[in-house]
């Protein structure tokens, strides 16, 4: 019986101690994969504007991330942005909010770095210290605008959507215009060979140039994709490139074309679509939202 207690103490530090060295490695190996997923996804992003290891980006083009959260005081709710500011001496950050009728409500100074905003726990901490006690949030969603200089280049959305299986999860590009630029798909656990064609040039190309107009409308339809059309789609993987002229007819003549369904896979389709319809009506909403507040107020936005 002697035994017991030493037996039990010395299965307790052995716990302390597995426990201690798992912990360790988890934050190493978590920190690790947080920063691989985030080159990753920058990766992906620069792609989509064009850029890459043959082209990359110029110093002059910049990435600005706007933060959106849902606010509540009391029984009211409010959209609240945190923006990157231009200050007298050092940029900063503005926590805007905006009431559900798109009027100013509020402001308040974030006292965060640039360094630091990309992380939602420190935004959380920097919130907490700014907002009344009587104010909660919680985070809704992001988007990044692109300037190149002092010209706007873009509008990066990241977003995800229920596919056929569990979500998809995509980032969508547009341009200054609002017009589709093209996105890429960052996770998905569609079916290989059937869904799975989400990531395929000739499914994802077909929304390159569709129009805010375009997209209110736009419906998957079982039809064949046509050989030209799926040429024009595929071209960067052509070894014989097309004739710019010959781009150009096949671009507009299938500019404002419903989107041909995967074969055997028209749920993702229709997934895909629906979700990039929805992003980019709910972003153009806001948008127009948010900057009438920022020009109404005279917010001085580092974009």
């Amino acid at each position: 019986m002697k035994e017991v207690p030493d037996i039990v103490l010395r299965l307790t530090l052995t716990c302390v101690l597995a426990a201690s060295v798992m912990g360790g490695v988890f934050m190493l190996t978590n920190e690790a994969k947080l920063h691989n997923e985030h080159i990753s996804e920058q990766n992906v992003m620069l792609g989509l504007l064009g850029y890459g290891l043959d082209n990359p980006a110029p110093a002059s083009v910049k990435l600005f991330n706007i933060y959106r959260y849902i606010i509540s005081k009391g029984e009211n709710k409010f959209l609240g942005y945190i923006l990157p500011v231009k200050g007298d001496i050092d940029n900063g950050f503005q926590l805007v909010m905006i009431d559900l009728e798109g009027q100013f409500a509020e402001k308040f100074a974030l006292s965060i770095t640039p360094e630091k905003v990309s992380d939602a726990g420190e935004r959380d901490k920097v919130l907490i210290a700014a907002l009344p006690g009587d104010m909660h949030f919680f985070f809704a969603d992001e988007a990044i605008i692109v300037n190149d200089g002092d010209k706007r280049q873009a509008y990066l959305l990241p977003g995800q959507f229920p596919g056929f299986k569990t979500f998809i999860k995509v980032f969508l590009a547009l341009d200054p215009q609002l017009s589709v630029l093209g996105f890429d798909v960052v996770a998905h656990e569609e079916d290989p060979g059937l869904g799975a064609e989400i990531e395929k040039d000739y499914f994802k190309n077909q929304f390159a140039g569709k129009t805010v107009e375009a997209m209110k409308t736009i419906k998957v339809v079982k039809v064949p994709l046509p050989d030209e059309y799926r040429k024009y789609l595929e071209e960067e993987k052509q070894d014989i490139k097309m004739l710019e002229a010959e781009q150009e007819a096949i671009r507009q003549k299938y500019k404002d074309a419903d989107i041909h369904a995967l074969t055997g896979a028209t749920i993702s389709s229709d997934a895909v679509t629906n979700g990039l319809k929805n992003m980019l009506k709910k972003f153009v909403y806001r948008l127009q939202i948010l900057e009438n507040v920022i020009n109404e107020q005279s917010i001085p936005v580092s974009f």
